[in-house]
């Protein structure tokens, strides 16, 4: 029998990604024409009803944006606080967008957004080392011991080490100036990682996530992702996870 596999198409909802889907369809809140289904391997038909948490849903399509975060803007729809988010900046037909991974509020440079839940979750998960690249500018010179301890790891929470590649760019007694590569994605990790060892930083702007960069994008300014470069990200990210 044709038809979509139950799990890809709440996914294309843009609702979650698919390894979230089966979580919910396992829990018993996805119904299929008034039915209960708890079956991962359904095929829905075109005329199906599909319903989660009753809430009728159905596939759209994906849409890819690259966009230039300046600094002041929390990466988030809403805020109790009241401050201001990216989605102060965005347009109406962006607002349905969600930002891949965060960047703290002084922090600058590139977001993905997107509905492609299945393409968040191959970003964003734990398990694959997705590199994101940063430019990252500290209030003092490093000395070689402190770089020398940051590329060795510092537990920057209780049973959290973070790790970083770092390449100095350039160094006098005021500042240094540096390009760093995580594999990782703890909150506010670059932050508190020169904390740690003593130093602030300044300046902590995102240049790169996987493939995508932040190459001819101003601050504030947003540009669709062409396919062939969602197809060389997709492709990057089947190989990272089958390393």
């Amino acid at each position: 029998m044709s038809g979509t596999r139950l799990n890809k198409y709440i996914a294309s909802s843009g609702l979650c990604s698919r390894r979230k889907a089966d979580e919910l369809i396992e829990s018993g809140v996805v119904t299929v024409n008034g039915k209960i289904v708890t079956e991962l391997g359904y095929l829905v038909q075109a005329k199906d009803k599909v319903f989660v948490n009753k809430k009728l849903i159905y596939p759209v399509k994906h849409e890819y944006y690259r966009f230039y975060k300046p600094a002041g803007y929390i990466t988030t729809a809403d805020d109790e606080k009241g401050r201001k988010t990216i989605y102060d900046i965005l347009p109406d037909n962006l607002k349905h967008l969600k930002p891949v991974g965060r960047l703290d509020k002084d922090s600058t440079g590139l977001l993905i957004l997107t509905n492609d839940g299945d393409l968040i979750n191959a970003l964003t998960h734990p398990s694959i080392k997705v590199p994101k690249i940063y430019m990252v500018t500290t209030d003092s010179q490093l000395s070689r011991a402190e770089l020398e301890k940051l590329a060795g790891g510092v537990e920057i929470e209780e049973g959290k080490t973070a790790y970083a590649d770092i390449q100095v760019l350039n160094m006098d007694s005021r500042h240094t100036e540096m390009q760093i590569t995580l594999y990782q994605g703890m909150n506010r990790q670059i932050r508190k990682m020169f904390e740690f060892i003593g130093h602030e930083v300044v300046i902590l702007k995102r240049i790169q996530h996987a493939t995508i960069t932040l190459e001819g994008l101003k601050r504030g300014e947003f540009k669709p992702i062409k396919p062939v470069q969602i197809r060389e990200l997709k492709n990057f990210l089947n190989r990272i996870q089958t390393k």
